[in-house]
């Protein structure tokens, strides 16, 4: 029975896996994405996620917390400083894991784990929408009271005067 056993431990010992993972927050915050393979993601996201979720309240005793995991003064200022103020009014959910396809050496499954709240491409509007399509016969009748008003307005010729 695995009763209890939900930790994926990576092939690592304790001290390795608990350095690794923090030397892999300390580059998700500074880079806001990294590439690297979905279990090291997986558990990742399981360890940054309640460190951004603490940011959000900047009192000495949360900053403090947070330095003693990541031990990177420049990375506890990254995430109380600017990443605290993006996800102020998000309720979790900080991070996003997309898969990339299989590495070319020991065919593991790779993938992206990136903020939610700091890629470009995702945030930018849309093109701007055009407007619903209407039915063929709905065109016809707009271009008729289009003629029509062109006609309405062009200048009619003036009579000659009877003298």
């Amino acid at each position: 029975m695995r009763h209890n056993k939900k930790i994926n431990h990576l092939g690592r010992k304790t001290a390795h896996r608990e350095s690794m993972l923090a030397n892999m927050a300390i580059s998700l915050i500074k880079n806001k994405k990294i590439n690297t393979t979905l279990a090291k993601a997986k558990e990742l996201r399981k360890y940054v996620e309640p460190l951004i979720t603490r940011s959000k309240e900047d009192t000495t005793a949360s900053r403090r917390l947070v330095f003693s995991e990541l031990q990177n003064k420049e990375a506890v200022t990254i995430l109380f400083g600017e990443i605290s103020q993006r996800v102020a009014n998000r309720p979790g959910g900080y991070t996003r894991i997309l898969k990339t396809g299989f590495r070319v050496g020991d065919a593991a499954q790779m993938c992206f784990i990136e903020l939610v709240d700091y890629n470009e491409n995702l945030l930018k509007d849309a093109a701007p929408k055009k407007k619903a399509k209407t039915r063929r016969s709905g065109a016809k009748k707009a271009a008729k009271a289009e003629e029509a008003a062109v006609v309405e307005e062009a200048p009619k010729a003036e009579e000659p005067k009877a003298e």
